[in-house]
């Protein structure tokens, strides 16, 4: 590599900001080339690494970006993390990079990328390093690892979360621009509550955990770490999908995901425990507040169910999952196994074959009580920890005080639930606090939607860089999850079959018009009256909606379309083309021109005037 076509390292960027750098000519051997390490500059100097890209490594990452953009044709636009570094915790592979899970003695290098791992390379991302994490996965709070506790971005001497703490922390001063992190009991959310940044806890089985290190088999999640929830979105979109090399993966089921209304119907626990944490009830109580001037109903709900099913995770027979990822290390070097780890998974020999089944018993027991307490809700939010402490203390009262931490993160993906970590502000003592939104498998999509919104609004500065949120860019195209269709007549809000869209869960998104060159006319003999949409050599712009249609109730919704009326391709006054209303020509005998008018809300007002 060149030393003279590098240039100082980026800090902070989000991947827009690195593909707009890209698109203006910048190449990723001058932006890239400070993030290689010098031999021996490892976890020395900043301990949420655990190994870091040295000058070989990236150069050969830069070689197969050639390779790859040589592929696409020299078009960046698709590789859509092109360029973009990113980092992975030290439980999942990367071919020819060590995997310790923070255990020494557990170390192996493996030939093949995990999953997730391979699919962001193959979209362009570039891997820097691999970071710190509470030992095999098995904590909240980043202390417990030989390479020492990772401090809270914010004070050092506060923890920064785990057990993903270095993802976090690489993240949230800006150095990688996403990162990834598991999550079992709450690891991919209470970092990122504790360091200002955004933690994405995807549907079981969403993002393949093969090429991962075990926590807990049944259970485990890779999540994703970004500054802003759309990047995380992005991340999840590319690194997701179903992967038949791991036996727990899933694929979409059809109608699982379905948009938000516009005014969502939030859930809270009715009884909220802060362990006397003032500072963090203060800063919930403030985003509750804000959720409902933003326009969101939110009710409270009896939490017990979810506290006593976070309560089995740890106290129940799970940690027998976690013995069986680290029992051949017990069984040659025990004592390689950090201490307050080793006491955990050492509880496997409390529980027997029964217990495990009663406890499974109960777990779906407890999950369909969650489930029934959710229906009618969009999500339930929670804060996303309910206290902080210092690394001082959690070094004094190891286990306690980590259990606290997953009060409201534990019951999750026992209960096959989503989840989205957002920041929600700065507490009086200057630590960042944050509020989770749960919701149903597969609500995903839905969560990040309402995520960018609420970022947007709160403008908060990004994770520890203080850099602003950038500006979104305008989203013209509705999610993968929904077809855009534009209605001109009955179905619009207000008009007697807009109930066909509501009914199935369609979201409105703007009013808006045509281009030029339509007429509409109001047809005859139909009830209730309706007008019909044509495409001619000459018109004007007509007013429509569009409404973003869930892809599974799309072909229902069509089917309720009566000729001579249809759906068919519009172009509306920007350009865009959506599907919308078109008529066929024979329905247009004994029909009325009512182009003048400018839309079907105008022709009913001119008519009802008439008759006064």
């Amino acid at each position: 590599m060149n030393a003279a076509a590098t240039q100082k390292q980026p800090a902070g960027w989000t991947i827009a900001q690195w593909q707009a750098a890209y698109r203006g000519g910048a190449q990723p051997e001058a932006l890239l080339a400070g993030y290689a390490a010098e031999p021996g500059d490892h976890a020395d100097k900043d301990n949420a690494w655990i190994r870091r890209v040295d000058r070989v490594q990236l150069d050969e990452q830069l070689d197969g970006l050639r390779l790859l953009l040589a592929a696409a044709g020299g078009d960046i636009s698709r590789l859509p993390l092109y360029g973009v570094p990113f980092a992975i915790k030290d439980n999942i592979d990367a071919a020819g990079w060590p995997t310790t899970a923070a255990c020494p003695a557990f170390a192996y290098t493996p030939q093949e990328d995990a999953t997730v791992v391979r699919r962001l390379r193959a979209a362009g991302a570039i891997l820097i390093g691999k970071t710190n994490l509470d030992q095999f996965a098995t904590g909240l709070v980043g202390t417990r690892s030989p390479h020492g506790a990772v401090a809270n971005t914010f004070n050092p001497d506060y923890v920064s979360g785990g057990s993903s703490s270095g993802s976090a922390s690489v993240v949230a001063r800006g150095i990688a621009a996403f990162s990834l992190g598991t999550d079992t009991a709450g690891s991919g959310r209470v970092p990122a509550g504790f360091n200002n940044i955004v933690g994405l806890k995807p549907t079981k089985g969403w993002l393949s955990t093969a090429g991962v290190v075990p926590a807990c088999r049944t259970l485990d999640c890779v999540s994703i770490f970004a500054l802003t929830v759309d990047d995380a979105d992005k991340v999840a979109q590319v690194a997701g999908g179903y992967d038949d090399a791991d036996p727990y993966s899933r694929s979409v089921p059809a109608g699982a995901a379905r948009p938000w209304p516009k005014a969502p119907r939030l859930a809270v626990p009715a009884s909220l425990e802060f362990f006397g944490d003032t500072q963090a009830a203060a800063v919930f109580e403030d985003a509750v507040r804000a959720l409902r001037a933003d326009g969101a109903q939110v009710e409270a709900i009896d939490f017990a169910p979810f506290s006593e099913l976070a309560a089995l995770l740890y106290q129940g027979p799970w940690v027998a999952e976690r013995f069986a990822a680290v029992q051949a290390l017990w069984n040659e070097n025990p004592d390689a196994i950090n201490p307050v780890v080793r006491g955990i998974v050492e509880q496997a020999a409390n529980y027997s074959a029964l217990d495990a089944f009663k406890a499974e018993y109960r777990r779906a027991e407890l999950t369909r009580q969650i489930h029934r307490a959710l229906e009618g809700f969009d999500a339930l939010v929670v804060p996303t920890s309910p206290s902080i402490y210092t690394i001082a203390q959690l070094e004094a009262d190891p286990v306690t005080l980590n259990s606290r931490l997953g009060v409201y993160t534990n019951f999750a993906n026992l209960a096959d639930l989503s989840a989205l970590a957002v920041p929600v502000g700065m507490r009086a003592d200057g630590l960042p606090s944050g509020i989770t939104l749960i919701g149903m498998a597969w609500q995903d999509r839905a969560l990040a939607q309402f995520g960018r919104q609420w970022q947007a609004r709160r403008g908060l500065p990004l994770g520890a860089t203080g850099a602003p949120l950038p500006a979104l860019a305008a989203d013209g195209a509705p999610s993968a999850d929904s077809v855009r269709v534009a209605v001109v007549g009955a179905h619009l809000t207000g008009m007697p079959l807009n109930h066909q869209l509501t009914s199935r869960h369609a979201v409105f998104v703007e009013k808006t018009a045509t281009a030029g060159d339509y007429r509409l006319f109001a047809l005859a003999n139909t009830t209730p009256p309706k007008p019909g949409l044509v495409k001619m050599d000459s018109g004007a712009a007509i007013e429509v909606e569009l409404w973003d249609v869930p892809v599974t109730a799309f072909g229902a919704f069509v089917a309720e379309i009566p000729a001579p009326l249809g759906i068919g391709t519009l172009e509306l006054a920007d350009g865009r083309l959506v599907k919308g209303f078109i008529c066929e020509p024979r329905g247009l005998e004994g029909a009325r021109d009512i182009t003048e008018f400018g839309g079907w809300r105008a022709y009913l007002a001119s008519l009802n005037a008439a008759t006064r």
